[in-house]
């Protein structure tokens, strides 16, 4: 038997356009405000989780066709990957190196291992949270 009730699909693809939006920018202003990766990612992982109530899994699995385990190891790596760069850059492990280069288009830009910290955060937080949440709904 599908479960179909077309109020809460309807809500939940507004929904869903809303709280992504809203994880993106908890995402991008948490190295200057509250929030950040770990929060983004709980965020976006709520936002998963109500296609997943609204639809079933076939059908968001066909929509979304991620493996979360791969996606939370990317995340993982990321965050370590920026630890590595603070290295190169002669500063000790994990410490935000922050540098101005000139890129195409945007002209001279400051980049900064900050925030590519969080977007590893991020991805290892929803694969994980996605992975766990997923594995638990396929027991019962």
């Amino acid at each position: 038997m599908k479960f179909s009730d077309l109020i809460l699909q309807t809500a939940a693809k507004v929904l869903v356009f809303i709280i992504m939006t809203f994880s993106i920018y908890i995402l991008f202003a948490g190295h200057h405000n509250p929030g950040g990766g770990f929060i983004g990612g709980l965020i976006t992982a709520s936002a998963l989780m109500l296609l997943y109530i609204a639809f079933d899994a076939e059908t968001i699995q066909e929509i979304i066709p991620v493996d979360f385990k791969i996606v939370g190891a990317i995340g993982v790596l990321l965050a370590v990957a920026t630890g590595i760069g603070s290295i190169v850059a002669n500063e000790p492990f994990l410490t935000q190196v922050y540098r101005y280069v000139n890129l195409p288009l945007l002209g001279k830009t400051g980049i900064g291992t900050a925030m590519v910290f969080d977007i590893g955060v991020y991805l290892a937080v929803v694969g994980t949270t996605m992975t766990i949440i997923r594995s638990i709904s396929e027991d019962t």
